[in-house]
């Protein structure tokens, strides 16, 4: 078994953190089985080296080793990507293609980002990590696989499981053993070993002197909270080699190269709105309904005192159902329902006059029209009847008479079985 001293070496780790040892003595010890490891960490702490040692050291370093980035793939083609497809699976599948885990047989598959996966997908990789079996999409032929599987995530899975972004079962399956790497914030003493590695290789690329850092640019190197952890640094160093013509660098002239402690992070926004944000919402929405089926209730007992009793008397006596209802005009405070002379049917004003003021009103009308309903029908009825004998059953002389479309007459007579 290989020494943690010689895969530093061998895989170009620098630092001497305790924690970063004991993951490193974990990889080698997971390497010769084929157990699946699930690695965690955050953004940059580099955990792409974990699975890299467990090839190399297990008995499919001589296989095939591919890393696949779950979240750089979009969901519409990542079951391609990963299990392959046959032709004419989807718009675009001219030809029959090999998905990694096919391509990887006998080898070893880095899964990063794995949190990112689909339900979908994790359902198909739940498959192969049980029995080594998938299939293509557009194919109904299971296929056999002998892969071995490490993945990585900077999420928290466990609050993926309970958002439902995550299968509990799946997460299980990955992490047979968890390697955890350590963020750089907590390896300060390996923080300036880093940054002299980096702008040691910077000096040799851009070939020019290598930078120095005098004590109290490193004590805020080792302060600083390096949100991005080695990637973050080793982007700071490749700048600072770049553009600074002193090469000896002191902290203040390390400090303009460093953001603000916490600038450089996306402002977290909350995907759901709080309880407290619904139950106002609700309440509001409430509130309203309430008062729209109360306006109606008060219109449909105006309307039907208009029919009963005319306009005189229910102007006196329901001044305020009239009001709130239909608001008032400048001129006045009352609004005139006039009778029409020859047939007594009681008119309202016109919508134009309603709302001379007020945009934003409503009127909600509703005619009750309990007692005349029957012997309005039956008056309708005899005139249709009558155009239409007298124009010999022509429909549309006899929608023309009736000042109605034939459209119109067309659904009357079905209407009224004529």
């Amino acid at each position: 078994m290989e020494s943690v001293q010689n895969i530093k070496q061998r895989f170009e780790i620098i630092g001497n953190d305790p924690k970063l040892n004991r993951a490193i003595e974990k990889a080698i010890q997971v390497a010769p089985t084929d157990i699946t490891v699930l690695v965690a960490g955050e953004s940059g702490v580099g955990k792409e080296n974990m699975p890299r040692i467990i090839h190399s050291l297990s008995h499919r370093k001589h296989g095939k080793y591919i890393a696949v980035n779950c979240g750089a793939i979009p969901e519409g083609t990542i079951d391609s990507e990963l299990f392959g497809h046959e032709k004419g699976a989807f718009t675009g599948a001219t030809s029959t293609r090999e998905g990694y885990f096919e391509v990887a047989d006998g080898g070893t598959i880095f899964l990063d980002e794995v949190g990112e996966l689909p339900l979908t997908t994790q359902v198909r990789l739940l498959r192969v990590l049980e029995n080594g079996e998938f299939i293509k999409v557009g194919s109904s032929q299971v296929q056999k696989t002998d892969v071995r599987i490490v993945a990585a995530t900077n999420v928290n899975l466990f609050d993926a499981i309970e958002k439902g972004n995550f299968r509990e079962d799946l997460y299980y399956r990955l992490s047979t053993v968890d390697i955890t790497l350590p963020p750089l914030r907590e390896r300060k003493d390996d923080i300036h070993l880093l940054f002299r590695k980096f702008v040691a290789d910077f000096a040799h690329k851009y070939k020019m002197p290598p930078l120095k850092l005098d004590e109290n640019a490193v004590l805020l190197l080792q302060k600083f909270r390096w949100s991005g952890n080695i990637r973050q640094l080793r982007n700071v160093a490749e700048q600072i080699s770049v553009l600074e013509t002193n090469r000896d660098i002191s902290a203040a002239t390390l400090q303009s190269y460093l953001p603000e402690q916490g600038s450089n992070l996306p402002s977290v926004i909350k995907d759901k709105k709080s309880e407290n944000d619904f139950s106002t919402e609700r309440e509001i929405l409430y509130k309203v309904l309430f008062d729209m089926k109360s306006d109606l209730n008060d219109l449909k007992k105006l309307t039907l005192e208009l029919i009963q009793n005319g306009s005189t008397k229910v102007q006196e006596t329901n001044q305020h159902l009239i009001k709130k209802i239909y608001g008032t005009k400048d001129s006045d405070n009352e609004i005139d329902f006039e009778e029409e002379p020859r047939t007594g049917l009681i008119t309202t004003p016109s919508a134009e006059e309603l709302y001379q003021e007020n945009d934003d009103n409503y009127l909600f009308a509703e005619t009750v029209e309990e007692e005349e309903t029957l012997r309005l029908e039956q008056k309708e009825i005899e005139m249709i009847k009558k155009s239409l004998e007298k124009n010999k059953g022509k429909r549309k002389a006899a929608a023309d008479e009736l000042g109605i479309s034939e459209r119109t007459l067309y659904r009357k007579i079905k209407q009224f079985d004529l």
